[in-house]
């Protein structure tokens, strides 16, 4: 089992933060399009070479976020049309989320088997999450997965906040 730290860095306008090892050293950097369309989250490795890459969708009725993994799409989060709560679904490579992934706190499953484990780090300046990668074959797909909800949230949360007129 290994064990992974990402901590956003609270004001970075750009988006860039990295997710450590348990010896607190960089294992991947990630770096979130400023002012640009469509918006992407690029994952890289420690020599900088693009592992993944997030993608917000234009010009969509309703939220969709492509993730690639070498190159090559596994996942799509879209929101789902609901009057009450937000619903989103994650389609693709058999992963399913089990647990509140909205509190960042759950259970990636592949095929029915654990995978990995997310939990949010209480009591931090920015947010900060712990990912226990029980599969290390899955660990650039999981890593991708936690960066996409986490900016499934964050667009939510723009768009709540968004004036109305």
């Amino acid at each position: 089992m290994k064990q992974l730290y990402i901590k956003q860095k609270v004001f970075s306008l750009s988006g860039k933060f990295t997710v450590k090892n348990q010896q607190e050293k960089d294992v991947y950097y990630v770096e979130g399009s400023f002012m640009q369309i469509p918006k992407t989250f690029s994952i890289m490795d420690t020599t900088r070479n693009e592992v993944a890459l997030i993608t917000k969708k234009v010009f969509s009725f309703l939220p969709k976020f492509f993730v690639e993994v070498h190159g090559r799409e596994v996942l799509t989060i879209k929101k789902e049309f609901s009057f009450f709560k937000a619903r989103y679904t994650i389609d693709g490579a058999g992963i399913e989320v089990h647990g509140n992934w909205w509190d960042m706190d759950f259970q990636v499953v592949q095929n029915g088997k654990v995978v990995g484990q997310v939990s949010k780090e209480w009591f931090t300046w920015g947010d900060s999450y712990k990912v226990q990668i029980l599969d290390e074959e899955m660990e650039t797909i999981i890593i991708a997965l936690v960066v996409a909800i986490d900016c499934v949230k964050a667009d939510h949360a723009a768009a709540a906040s968004a004036p109305t007129t």
